[in-house]
């Protein structure tokens, strides 16, 4: 019977939808008569369990010919007449049972024999080593302590369906242990930011997820209705102007992980809902911004993987370098030829049509700049590397250069040819930002759904004094893909957006 089969994990064809149902129904038939016999397993309230198997395989000597209690899921067994071997895996990891007749009871070996593949179970024992070496606990008490209903997939075939692991993170997690190790370094990655930026003396705090304006980014947002207020409401898109009011009231260093949201494509890159790091500090700059950045990823780096050298997807990158700093007119001129330092708006759109870039009429020198660093440069940028010097146009929030306005004191951090960070000088001007958001206004009326809304309340909050002030955003899913070597972002989300299954 396939149910046998699975039972003992031999590499086999995977079940047919003929098999699996009828496995469902062979296993929902061992529930009811566990249930008619008053052994529901879903009767067992709490296991007290006093050991788990990576504890035990690390510290055997400690452990040998103790008595022990783990309990685990069931993913293999082999049974040999009055004995037999089950693979358990507990919270950390896996370790073998050794399960005898004579010494657990007839009756309860007879039930244990019923088991399935996927059920959890308690195990009491004594360690040892098997004559091949291998450290298990030889089982003296057994309890079934859940009844698994439906089928793990099999040992050799596995979850290797993309979209149904995702849909089916649980069944993930269960069967690929690599799932799990990115996880739990994703849990570390967040664990040391937040060390990192506690230690150079930020201030943690969380602020509004619903908003009244959406404003802090270039994105479309997602809309939703307050009942009570009757209103439209947006989920936020930043987290940078409830960040900035605090600057302005006072908390000099302060930082949010939140999780933001964005109504826009979805690929390897890109999630509606994403966790974004923000922080803002006063009395510093962009250039602020960059040291403090490179400090975190290396100091994040070095804690979790013991390394600043990190194999993403076949690249070594090495974050104990200085990170590259070059402006996007520079890069531009490097990589793409063009010297817009030389070209006029008009002479800038004939390039443009020259070599295929589309615009639109309303773009300007500054849109066009960055449109040519899209199409010449952003994929070249592999080292981790500091791009500077953004025009005025694409930056709403950030401060004007001194010597050329109409470029600001922006970075953002390029790696792999992707952005991972974004930072600023933040404008504190009023009346400078006043003018930029009703900018913002005319383009949202001309159909940019990307663009901002005026936040009069932000701009009050401005009036009172923002001091000068660096502020910078890390997206943590993507720094979470480089240090986990994953190549999407709904590999490193435990439960990533997608569409029901009618």
């Amino acid at each position: 019977m396939k149910e046998e089969r699975m039972n003992e994990q031999t590499e086999q064809a995977p079940v047919t939808e003929q098999e699996l149902s009828e496995i469902l129904k062979i296993r929902r038939e061992k529930l009811a008569a566990y249930v008619a016999e008053g052994n529901s397993p879903y009767l067992q309230t709490k296991y007290d369990r006093d050991a788990y198997s990576v504890d035990i395989k690390a510290n055997y000597e400690a452990y040998e010919g103790k008595t022990v209690r783990i309990a685990g899921r069931l993913l293999s067994r082999r049974i040999m007449g009055k004995a037999s071997f089950t693979g358990v895996q507990d919270g950390k990891g896996q370790i073998q049972v050794y399960v005898r007749r004579d010494d657990v009871g007839e009756t309860e070996y007879a039930d244990f024999k019923k088991w399935d593949i996927g059920d959890i179970a308690g195990f009491e024992g004594y360690v040892f080593k098997t004559k091949t070496e291998e450290i298990s606990i030889h089982a003296t008490k057994i309890v079934l302590l859940s009844k698994s209903l439906r089928p793990l997939p099999e040992k050799f075939h596995g979850l290797k369906d993309q979209d149904t692991r995702y849909r089916q993170r649980y069944v993930d997690l269960i069967v690929n242990p690599a799932v799990k190790d990115t996880f739990v370094k994703r849990s570390q990655i967040i664990k040391e930011i937040r060390k990192f930026l506690d230690e150079e003396g930020f201030l943690e705090v969380e602020t509004p997820i619903l908003h009244t304006i959406a404003g802090g980014a270039a994105a479309r947002p997602f809309i939703t209705h307050h009942n009570t207020l009757d209103m439209e409401m947006y989920l936020r898109i930043a987290l940078e102007l409830h960040l900035k009011r605090l600057v302005v009231g006072g908390i000099d260093k302060v930082y949010e992980l939140g999780r933001t949201f964005r109504n826009e494509g979805m690929d390897p890159r890109h999630n509606p809902e994403f966790t974004m790091l923000e922080l803002y500090q006063a009395y510093t700059d962009y250039h602020g911004m960059m040291d403090i950045t490179e400090r975190l990823i290396r100091t994040v780096a070095k804690n979790v993987l013991g390394d600043t050298k990190v194999n993403y997807c076949g690249t070594e990158l090495d974050f104990g370098k200085p990170f590259t700093r070059i402006s996007m007119l520079d890069a531009v001129k490097e990589y793409a030829g063009v010297d817009f330092n030389e070209l006029t708006l008009e002479q800038a759109k004939e390039e443009a049509k020259k070599r295929g870039i589309e615009f639109e009429n309303h773009h300007t020198k500054g849109d066009l700049l960055n449109l040519f660093f899209e199409e010449y440069v952003e994929d070249k940028l592999i080292q981790p590397t500091f791009l500077t010097g953004h025009p005025v146009e694409i930056s709403p929030l950030s401060k004007r250069m001194k010597e050329t306005p109409e470029y600001t004191e922006r970075f953002e951090l390029f790696i792999v040819g992707r952005e991972h960070a974004n930072a600023f000088s933040e404008l504190n001007d009023p009346i400078d930002q006043r003018e930029r958001f009703e900018n913002q206004a005319r383009l949202k009326a001309l159909g940019d759904e990307e663009a901002n809304d005026v936040d009069n309340d932000f701009l009050c909050a401005l009036e009172y004094g923002l001091p000068p002030t660096g502020g910078l955003g890390i997206g943590v899913d993507r720094l979470v893909m480089l240090l986990t070597n994953e190549a999407s972002i709904r590999d490193v989300m435990l439960f990533p957006t997608m569409k029901p299954i009618e």
